[in-house]
């Protein structure tokens, strides 16, 4: 290499160690990161509600029937027989002495009139033998009369057997389904005729578990449309009367059988009416919504807002519980904020 070059080459490799390490410094700074904005945490909106005084019922709401506390069980007594016709229907108004049910009278008919000619006709011969004035002849004419009279009696009780009358007045509350040539039992319930001006209500619930808490004499409020009567309840599961009917016994065992103060004057047997039962009712005490109170491992407490905002468990005792709030008796005090849950 030529003495001159050297120079340059010292020169220009001088030049690119200074570019080299001077070349960070050319590039424009890294920017410092933003730091991200404070956010305010969103502030929890509770359903609250302020503890106050008031009046709590426990109470057994259904819908109950208005029924007839007389009725009449219609029967053949005597024998049983082929239906000729059923003369009346459900809901039938009847009369006392009304044919309810007609049974085929197998030729009663025609032998009941030959034996009222049969009576005719000893009855004229005795007023013959009157006049012939033969103590023989009139006491043989008066023993065939009598005995005729008696034929017609006995023929009587057969002809009137085939007809099922009403022992009362009242109404047709049941009619069992029956047509013409059927046949039916002595003792067999063909009809029920019910006293319409003897009413009851009946209220019949799910499960008998419902209304073991009641008892006869207990207040009861009946809702005929917009008119409410009271009454109280008459007969209970446990007070029912001891039969042995099964089916009645079933039914004795989940219904309340409620007496109205006034029956309304529209009132008919079979209207639904909306029944309400007091069981228990208490005055001026804390009263605390369903949705307040809270259960977990055995405790029963509430949750209180407190300060605008701080929470607090409480543990509190109950006492009547109603359809939708409950009874507060210890651990609350009057105008504590109650969060719902």
């Amino acid at each position: 290499m030529s003495q001159r070059l050297k120079p340059l080459l010292g020169w220009t490799f001088a030049l690119l160690l200074g570019a080299s390490l001077t070349g960070c410094s050319l590039l424009p700074a890294e920017e410092e990161a933003l730091k991200p904005p404070l956010v305010k945490p969103a502030q929890e909106n509770y359903r609250t509600v302020t503890i106050e005084k008031g009046t709590i019922t426990q109470e057994i709401k259904g819908n109950g029937s208005l029924e007839s506390t007389s009725s009449e069980i219609a029967q053949f007594t005597g024998q049983g027989g082929r239906i000729a016709k059923m003369m009346v229907t459900s809901g039938t108004e009847v009369r006392k002495g009304d044919v309810l049910v007609q049974l085929n009278v197998d030729g009663l008919d025609i032998q009941l009139k030959e034996q009222q000619l049969s009576v005719a006709r000893a009855k004229l011969a005795y007023k013959q033998a009157k006049l012939g004035e033969d103590s023989d002849a009139i006491d043989i004419a008066q023993l065939q009369m009598e005995i005729e009279a008696l034929k017609l009696e006995r023929l009587m009780e057969a002809f009137n057997s085939k007809q099922l009358v009403a022992g009362i007045d009242g109404q047709v509350t049941f009619v069992e389904e029956l047509k013409e040539g059927d046949f039916v039992e002595a003792y067999q319930t063909l009809v029920i005729v019910s006293d319409p001006s003897k009413l009851r209500v009946a209220l019949r619930v799910e499960s008998a578990a419902e209304i073991t808490g009641i008892d006869i004499g207990y207040p009861a409020f009946v809702t005929f449309g917009s008119q409410e009567v009271q009454g109280k309840v008459v007969q209970t599961p446990s007070s029912a009367p001891a039969t042995m009917n099964e089916q009645l016994k079933e039914r004795y065992s989940k219904t309340l059988f409620i007496e109205l103060d006034e029956v309304p004057s529209d009132a008919r047997i079979g209207a639904f009416t909306d029944v309400k039962i007091i069981l228990q009712q208490r005055d001026d005490v804390l009263i605390i919504p369903r949705s307040g109170v809270r259960s977990f491992l055995g405790r029963t407490f509430v949750r209180t807002l407190e300060d605008g905002n701080k929470i607090r468990e409480i543990d509190i005792e109950t006492g009547i519980k109603g359809s939708t709030e409950m009874e507060v008796t210890k651990g609350l005090e009057e105008g504590a904020i109650v969060v719902l849950q």
